[in-house]
């Protein structure tokens, strides 16, 4: 469209004409001249903003007609430089038991060749969970199954990470709760464009879906773990941190921690001995047979000088949290949350899920009382149903199977509610799924954000 400033009046000639005939042949060719210009005008003005289609390039390479910088949330997605990295390698091994080297300068090489990624890398996450191989036994194992990777997918696509679900054996041997080392390890090596790599057990289920990780509180760390360091000096034991939620940064370091762990599992010729060394380490530890988490706290406890200052034991809020304490606390957590908003108008607005975080920062100042922890009304960032065994049905003789199956219920409930609520409908009932209820608009006629 052209502009008013050059419309044809401005173009009209305002001198009066000498006759008749000469008046009429010169504003017809004035006229004329007028359109064409304009018409130039637009031609140009249109070259300008739209791009010159190349159609050559186009039959020999459909992608170049498309900006590949607009692809992937401003990641190039369509370009993986000729140039040499550690992929070409043939001596590369996703393996276990096979040790990768030098790691840190590989992945700088990688982002070196893929600089569209090297922007914003320090705080990419890729987040890996999983499950067995086959069908639940548990009869509503798989149903369990579904909606924890649906609540792990709907957190990720709010704050925009990656996620990777696994479901087969990548080493023979590792099974059980030695299964996610290797395929930790594989994900380092898939996702060279991310920092972190965050794994997330499937009976792990996210309760707050608006909390992001404080990374800057783990900046001079290479993993982070939930756990706490009295309990693992002063008490010695093997509950003193959980390895079923970890934060691992993708880094050498990590590279040879995971190859340090895994050698205390099932793959090493003393694995019955690691079992030994640890029952007789931490007197608390309930079965003979060396695990991953036990494991890592003998590191830790053996090892304090290589170790400690590298890992976070996270205890401030429920990076992962006990099942037991929290589940029967949402609908409080819940009531408590709504009274916030109802006293707070940029809280009750509706908004694009894409803008959740935003919301979330917003609520922090209206959280101060809440506490964190054990005994906080503040939504946790995780419930885990640790001794549940969702899938086998083999759960801690502790509790009952039914507090269990009701309890991931409610929690999935619960943070469904948080994502729900973004498309206008809650879970009116905790305990029932099917179930759904419109959420009604109430802004006060004199409180509305517009």
């Amino acid at each position: 469209m052209v502009s008013p400033e050059f419309s044809l009046s401005q173009f009209s000639p305002m001198a009066k004409p000498r006759n008749r005939s000469f008046w009429c042949l010169s504003d017809s060719f004035l006229y004329c001249g007028g359109v064409f210009l304009a018409i130039l005008l637009v031609c140009s003005f249109w070259s300008f903003f739209t791009p010159t289609l190349n159609f050559s390039s186009a039959i020999t390479d459909p992608s170049s007609a498309v900006s590949c910088k607009e692809s992937g949330f401003g990641v190039n997605l369509k370009s993986d430089p000729k140039g040499l990295t550690f992929y070409d390698d043939p001596e590369l091994s996703y393996s276990i038991e096979k040790p990768v080297k030098n790691w840190d300068e590989k992945r700088k090489q990688w982002l070196n060749h893929h600089p569209s990624f090297a922007a914003g890398a320090s705080e990419r996450i890729v987040v890996v969970t999983g499950s067995q191989p086959k069908p639940c036994k548990n009869p509503i194992g798989d149903h369990l199954l579904l909606r924890s990777f649906k609540n792990k997918v709907d957190y990720c696509r709010i704050h925009g990470y990656d996620i990777f679900y696994n479901n087969l054996l990548l080493h023979p041997k590792m099974g059980s709760y030695w299964a996610k080392l290797p395929v930790v390890k594989a994900a380092m090596l898939t996702h060279p464009e991310a920092e972190w790599i965050w794994w997330v057990d499937s009976d792990a289920l996210f309760t707050d879906m608006e909390f992001k990780l404080p990374l800057q509180r783990y900046k001079n760390h290479n993993l982070v773990v939930h756990g706490w360091p009295e309990l693992i000096y002063d008490k010695k034991s093997w509950t003193s941190l959980n390895a079923g939620v970890f934060l691992i940064r993708n880094c050498q370091w990590s590279m040879d921690l995971i190859e340090t762990w895994s050698n205390m599992g099932p793959i090493s010729k003393d694995y019955k001995k690691w079992g030994e060394i640890q029952r007789s380490t931490f007197k608390d530890k309930l079965f003979p047979e060396s695990d991953d988490q036990t494991a890592l706290i003998y590191l830790l406890y053996k090892h304090k000088e290589k170790y400690y200052d590298h890992i976070y034991l996270e205890g401030e809020f429920y990076f992962e949290g006990y099942w037991v304490e929290i589940f029967g606390r949402y609908e409080n957590t819940t009531e408590m949350y709504l009274a916030i908003e109802r006293g707070t108008a940029e809280l009750r607005r509706r908004h694009a899920e894409k803008v959740s975080e935003q919301y979330g920062a917003f609520r922090e100042e209206y959280l101060k009382s809440a506490g964190n922890g054990k005994g906080s009304w503040r939504r946790p960032l995780i419930t885990h149903f640790t001794g549940c065994q969702p899938c086998n049905g083999d759960h801690n003789k502790m509790y009952d199977g039914e507090s269990c199956w009701n309890g991931m219920v409610k929690a999935l409930n619960f943070a469904d509610n948080q994502v729900l609520r973004k498309y206008g409908f809650i879970h009116p009932d905790l305990l029932d799924s099917s179930i759904v209820s419109e959420v009604p608009f109430d802004y006060p006629a004199d409180e509305g954000p517009w």
